[in-house]
């Protein structure tokens, strides 16, 4: 089956970086080459760019078996690529793939010719074309989400076979993502962000018993993200492609984009933040992950994301810091120097930057540190393979952006490559231990329990884990009495969560009596951690117990509360309120009032360092850590808002009173939702005589603001204003944005409502996406074309949906979550916090709207210069010592 063939004519432009210094020396008149920055004695060239002939926005690609790229447009179809080799002038010949209609399609597929694409991921693999298609559609013209295999049956060097291998019930951003080989060549990996579910699969090594397990007062996001996504969140799974057999194989990510084996085989991933969650207790940066067999990360919908420290779930190899992961790929087939032997380079779409990631062995896992390998600004970096040259080929794009085929090599691109460099990897003792720990996660095995006892208690916490896991998919009756009798403190343990998560409710006095044996003063603070974890697991899956347990559990804990250190006392505040022990209000009250902070989770790109690194973010996230809120003062509000007993006056006084202070400070998008949630559930626990009192001082007149000092802007445009057009704008834009009124801009800024709905350095509205970081990841002309035609592109997190109402008519609104029988949702993008509920069985069918929230023509009152203001404003971040406004670079 042959297809039509686009010839590209695409000059080759390259950018190197010499051996000394420390940034390179443009040689070519390609702005965008110019813009990247690199590590020295590298070289870097732009091979083609999709948008500029029409071919879309691509956000996937893979190497094939002929060493030609095939990529896929966000929202279109599959592309193949030939490239010219490296120090070759030609040119980059580019075809579209013309895939076959096959009844997989959704809805009628009647004399329809749909192709294939939308693809998250995509891999060359035992000749076949693996396709991770992730569409919103659902209206018949396109593929459903779900991992596809495409094949040429007659040898023409076209995919005329097409083969649904399994549909997912998920999309768009948090949907099914990408696809690996696994080392051995006979398997490949898919990887799933928390939007999707998990279908029935045919083995999974983490037991699918996953539940919340977590004490903490539960609060689902307050604008609506994720609060109908519980366990297990995203989750990684290995494919057999011949018999197309599923194994989960670990779970508990928010939405990591992509995964990578290095040399010894071990599995890694780049898992993403939640950016609403900043300045809370619950915030988790993004986070490179040792994907463990049967590992569980932790990642719960709202509040109730784990703690790294918890035993139950693992710790990431190196936190990143805020962004937005796309891609990650291991260095072996890079013809680079030595020192990037086992790393991983790992992708960040906000920010523009592709980060080293070098492992180091430590027991059974890795340590890691990080390093800028390459940035640019902006810089959209969606995907990336080593080819088969040697060289790191990258793509930039995604939401329909401006989408770019980069080449990045070493010198002459003819050294030897990582893995001729490695030569056999060697695995450490701990390594090995526990992948033969790992070889029992697959179900019941004689000898299984015998084999993993004696690791319950190993030093190092990934042996642990898998021993733990190993004895988990044991039968109970096993080993449970075997649980109950262990002597060993830290076995004891790791047994006993094992039960909690396994054994049934009736063993739960016996659990807490064992755990009560354990001589808690006698721990490590870790240990402490992980028996007080261990309690909070049996009560939560067991059950309570009759006050005379209860009472003991209290005797026990309650003299080690309060702890040295903050994440203990967060673990023994959480239980010992639950369980309503007489002194945990007083002792929490007098921890949260003068709680301090531990420094913020240790991340790559934290401090000074990142801004020095690039000031243009730097500077912006610097702003944002320096209003943190306290932490830890937060974790204990929340935990006291359930608390039923042990209040005096003064007490609930000072607690409501503090409510009102939090108010002020600056977080995330939810941070105040998240507040203001904690104060109505601590409401609901006052007497209603004394209710009116306390909703006063807690801050009821405050609580619904969008922000501080959010007045009108005192200056007004002038105008005239106009109608504005794209090419229009982009004119005036391009004239030049230098010395401009950083004040003006920012009363642009308000004066356009953009701060009803956006959120600026911190203040602002919800409704819409943080605009703080917009100039890093956006050009002039995107970003004006988001503004003038806000319905070109929508994402799915801000998007409307449309509920056909079974009377005929419809409703139009954002949807904030499903709560009982019904749809609550949001119409007003000015009043985020103004719900609507629409009665499920009123509602015939629902779709995604076309219609984006954002009004158009909000520039239209502005003239020229108060349009280069209001974008020079946008293009700082709201900095105003940005080189817009000094005309200093």
């Amino acid at each position: 089956m042959k297809s039509f063939l686009t010839i590209a004519a695409f000059t080759l432009v390259f950018f190197s970086c010499n051996e000394g210094e420390k940034t390179g020396t443009a040689v070519s008149s390609d702005p965008k080459v110019e813009k990247l920055k690199l590590q020295p004695g590298f070289k870097a060239e732009r091979l083609f760019g999709p948008s500029e002939n029409g071919e879309g926005s691509w956000v996937a690609m893979t190497f094939d078996d002929k060493g030609r790229i095939i990529a896929s447009d966000q929202y279109g179809a599959l592309y193949r690529l030939t490239v010219p080799a490296v120090g070759d002038t030609g040119k980059t010949v580019v075809e579209k793939l013309a895939i076959p209609n096959d009844p997989t399609l959704v809805g009628d597929t009647t004399n329809k010719k749909v192709g294939i694409g939308y693809a998250h991921g995509l891999l060359y693999a035992f000749n076949s074309l693996y396709v991770m298609v992730n569409t919103l559609r659902s209206d018949g013209t396109t593929r459903t989400s779900g991992l596809y295999r495409l094949q040429d049956t007659d040898g023409d060097d076209q995919f005329d076979q097409v083969t649904l291998l399994k549909a997912l019930v998920g999309e768009g951003e948090h949907g099914p993502h990408s696809i690996r080989l696994s080392p051995d060549k006979k398997s490949i990996y898919v990887v799933i962000g928390n939007h999707t579910d998990v279908p029935a699969l045919d083995a999974y090594h983490l037991p699918s018993n996953w539940k919340e397990d977590n004490l903490f007062p539960l609060i689902t996001d307050p604008n609506g993200h994720a609060v109908d996504r519980k366990a297990p969140g995203g989750w990684i799974a290995k494919v057999d492609p011949e018999t197309n057999r599923w194994e989960l194989i670990s779970g508990g990510y928010r939405n990591p984009f992509d995964i990578a084996f290095n040399a010894a085989g071990d599995l890694f991933t780049y898992d993403s933040d939640m950016e609403w969650d900043f300045g809370t207790p619950w915030y988790r940066p993004t986070r490179i992950c040792h994907v463990t067999d049967g590992s569980e990360f932790g990642w719960r919908t709202g509040n109730s994301k784990w703690s790294p420290a918890y035993p139950d779930n693992l710790p990431p190899v190196l936190n990143i810091g805020q962004g937005s992961p796309t891609n990650l790929m291991y260095s072996g087939n890079a013809r680079f120097p030595e020192k990037y032997k086992n790393t991983l380079f790992a992708f960040d779409w906000s920010f523009g930057i592709i980060y080293a990631v070098h492992l180091e062995p430590d027991g059974a896992t890795y340590s890691a540190k990080g390093e800028e390998f390459l940035s640019g600004s902006p810089l959209p970096l969606t995907d990336g393979e080593i080819g088969p040259d040697g060289a790191m080929y990258f793509l930039t794009g995604g939401r329909r952006l401006e989408s770019d085929l980069y080449r990045v090599y070493y010198q002459d691109n003819k050294g030897k490559t990582i893995n001729e460099l490695e030569g056999e990897v060697a695995l450490t003792p701990e390594n090995k231990i526990r992948r033969d720990l790992e070889a029992y996660h697959v179900g019941a095995k004689d000898g299984a329990v015998d084999f993993a006892w004696p690791y319950l208690n190993h030093g190092d916490r990934f042996i642990r884990y898998a021993a733990r896991i190993a004895v988990e998919h044991q039968p109970v009756a096993q080993w449970q009495q075997r649980a109950l009798s262990e002597k060993d403190p830290v076995a004891a343990t790791t047994a006993i969560i094992a039960l909690a998560r396994q054994g049934n409710a009736g063993l739960r006095d016996q659990a807490l009596n064992a755990l009560m044996g354990i001589d808690f003063g006698k721990l490590s603070e870790p240990q402490q951690i992980d028996v007080t974890r261990a309690f909070e697991l049996v009560l939560l899956r067991m059950g309570n117990p009759d006050a005379a347990v209860k009472d003991r559990v209290v005797a026990y804990l309650d003299p080690h509360y309060p702890a040295k250190t903050n994440e203990l006392n967060r673990e023994l505040a959480k239980v010992l309120v639950y369980i309503g022990a007489p002194k945990a209000v007083e002792k929490t009250m007098a921890l949260m009032s003068t709680a301090k902070d531990d420094e913020t989770q240790a991340t790559f790109t934290s401090s000074s360092d990142l801004i020095m690194r690039n000031p243009q973010y730097g500077m912006d996230i610097a702003a944002m850590l320096s209003k943190v809120p306290p932490r830890q003062q937060t974790y204990y509000a929340n935990v006291l808002s359930q608390a039923k007993v042990g209040w005096t006056p003064e007490l609930r006084d000072q607690y409501f009173r503090w409510f009102y202070t939090a108010f002020s400070f600056k977080g995330g998008h939810s941070f105040r939702g998240f507040i203001n949630k904690m104060r109505t559930n601590a409401l609901a626990n006052v007497p209603q005589a004394e209710f009116a009192h306390f909703n006063t001082i807690s801050g009821d007149s405050i609580a619904n603001r969008v922000g501080d000092n959010l007045a009108e802007a005192s200056i007004q445009p002038v105008g005239p204003g106009r109608n504005w057009k794209l090419d229009e704008a982009v004119a005036i834009i391009d004239s030049g944005l230098t010395n401009r009124d950083f004040e003006r801009g920012k009363a642009m800024f308000a004066a356009s409502k953009c701060i009803s709905c956006h959120t600026m350095k911190g203040e602002g509205g919800t409704s819409g996406p943080d605009l703080t970081q917009l100039g890093t990841r956006f050009s002039t002309k995107d970003i004006l074309e988001a503004i003038i035609d806000p319905n070109k592109t929508i994402s799915d997190q801000y998007g409307a949906t449309v509920f056909y109402l079974k009377d005929g008519g419809s409703v139009l609104g954002r949807l904030i979550k499903e709560e009982g029988g019904n749809y609550v949702i949001s119409q007003n993008p000015f009043a985020p916090q103004v719900v609507r509920e629409i009665p499920k069985k009123d509602v015939a069918r629902t779709r995604v709207s076309e219609i984006s929230p954002m009004l158009p023509g909000m520039i239209n009152r502005l003239n020229s210069e108060e349009l280069k203001d209001l974008m020079a404003y946008l293009v700082a971040g709201g900095n105003k010592d940005n080189e817009v406004f000094t005309g200093k670079k």
